[in-house]
């Protein structure tokens, strides 16, 4: 995200809920609330029937949703050197900086030489 921020003179801001505050989410919330109803007892075996499941969501007031899998692999326990973080211009955000970061750009440091 630091070579991002650098690339097109952005600042980017990673906003985070903080821990126990999904329930709040009034999207979150909403969205869960009509996903719930729909299992009528179908066991959850695969990953397609949770898809499905997710994807035939909908209300009255037209909600409708997509879903997929994400196949991805990722690593986990990743950790990052000091010297690496060093090198980012990453600050807390204005509004919430306890939760909220905000990178930065910055122009690269020029040698002479």
């Amino acid at each position: 995200m630091q070579t991002l921020a650098y690339q097109t003179g952005l600042s980017i801001t990673v906003a985070q809920l903080p821990p126990g505050t999904g329930r709040w989410n009034r999207i979150e919330h909403r969205l869960f609330a009509f996903i719930t109803r729909n299992p009528r007892g179908k066991p959850l075996s695969t990953h397609q029937v949770i898809i499905q499941l997710i994807a035939s969501a909908t209300a009255a007031k037209g909600l409708t949703v997509q879903c997929r899998l994400d196949e991805n692999p990722y690593d986990k326990g990743i950790k990052v050197a000091d010297a690496e973080m060093a090198k980012l211009n990453i600050k807390p955000a204005d509004v919430h900086g306890e939760w909220n970061d905000t990178i930065k750009s910055r122009k690269p440091e020029h040698r002479c030489g």
